[in-house]
């Protein structure tokens, strides 16, 4: 992790240095009473926090303020993903990603980019599940992935810090390695070429496997499947930095919660997760939090209380361990949450699951984030 411009000048009136794990510059941590927002209390900790952003709110004034305010590092929600960059079997498109990336730097904001293969058929672009690619699928895939990744990576190097390289790859229903176009042509040990094509043109920039491990129960399949292919990278020296917990709390197609809370989540079998992820010298970034509320009550004031309380806890948590260094959530405001559209609620009624309401207003949920920003320990 290193900080960027405004971070590093614009803070001379702090009174230490912090030092911080794996950084290659040290930075100015802000007073107290130079803080401003999330991230300015976040960096007293060694932290940085951010969210995801999608190009259509790049048009929104009210929204970039808060986010100007609140965040030192971005990542596009859907700009760098398959499906927009080469929606069409051709040249790549790069405007709706550069312009996120722009406004970042237009902001002195860190950027990560999300993601270079998402190994998954139901994300793709329509042309590539029924394409040829040639006698020879494992060298025509290898081709194509070369060129493809060869081409993200290099637009935004130095402009980018940090790379979700693969996304997503084990199957929570088995534990196993998803079957896809790009393991069918290629094979299961795709996801390895991947990291080292990445790392080829990217051999500064931090390489992460990203998928979205949360601690509610019924999710055993998947926490094993994803130890074992962090283990497996490890054992093959295959280069990848860091894991990206993705966060999204309470989620799920079909969850019921007939208390009107949330189930008893496994802190223990999840930190002893952790535990042996870290263990193997990988950092942590929580990189898509939220707390989907689909089946709390309608009622505001309790909705907003359990989901406050719920992502508090997860958050006091993750940060105990030191090896998280970025926190994101994926979308600060209701208006933009990609919750309102995914499992809705039955009574029709809007979502609450991110930090700001649709009027830009904050909510528990953000004095939760802030006060486990505020007791979480120095990194």
């Amino acid at each position: 992790m290193s900080f960027n411009r405004r971070e590093t000048i614009g803070l001379l009136g702090g009174a230490s240095l912090a030092s911080l794990t794996g950084c290659a510059n040290t930075a100015q941590i802000p007073t107290v009473s130079q803080v401003t927002g999330l991230n300015d209390l976040a960096r007293t900790k060694g932290l940085r926090f951010g969210t995801a952003i999608g190009s259509d709110a790049l048009q929104d004034p009210a929204y970039l303020d808060v986010i100007k305010r609140e965040c030192g590092i971005l990542v596009a929600e859907n700009e760098h993903k398959i499906y927009v960059t080469q929606g069409e079997k051709g040249p790549m498109d790069y405007s709706r990603g550069d312009a996120i990336v722009v406004f970042a730097e237009e902001n002195d904001m860190a950027m990560r980019g999300h993601v270079l293969l998402w190994n998954r058929d139901d994300f793709l672009p329509a042309w590539m599940p029924d394409y040829d690619f040639g006698p020879d699928p494992r060298q025509g895939m290898k081709a194509y992935l070369t060129d493809y990744i060869r081409d993200l990576a290099t637009h935004y190097k130095g402009r980018i810090s940090s790379w979700d390289v693969v996304n997503e790859t084990i199957s929570p229903e088995t534990g196993l390695m998803r079957d896809t176009v790009f393991t069918r042509n290629y094979g299961p040990d795709v996801v390895d070429f991947a990291f080292r094509e990445a790392r080829k043109h990217l051999p500064d920039t931090q390489l992460v496997y990203n998928d979205y491990m949360i601690w509610e129960p019924g999710n055993e399949k998947h926490i094993s499947g994803v130890l074992k292919l962090l283990e497996h990278f490890r054992k093959n020296d295959v280069p990848i930095d860091a894991f990206g917990v993705q966060s999204h709390l309470g989620t799920g197609d079909g969850d019921v919660y007939p208390s009107g809370v949330y189930p008893d989540p496994q802190r223990k079998e999840f930190r002893q997760f952790i535990d042996e992820i870290v263990a193997m010298d990988y950092d942590l970034i929580l990189s898509e939090f939220d707390v989907n509320d689909t089946r709390l009550p309608a009622d505001i004031k309790t909705r907003d209380r359990l989901v406050a309380d719920y992502g508090g806890a997860f958050l006091d948590m993750m940060l105990d361990y030191s090896e998280v260094k970025d926190v994101l959530a994926w979308g600060l405001s209701d208006k933009y949450s990609w919750l309102q559209e995914w499992w809705p609620r039955e009574d029709g009624v809007e979502k609450r699951s991110t930090l700001f309401d649709e009027n830009m207003e904050p909510k528990p949920l953000y004095y939760a984030v802030e006060k486990s920003f505020k007791t979480a320990k120095p990194r």
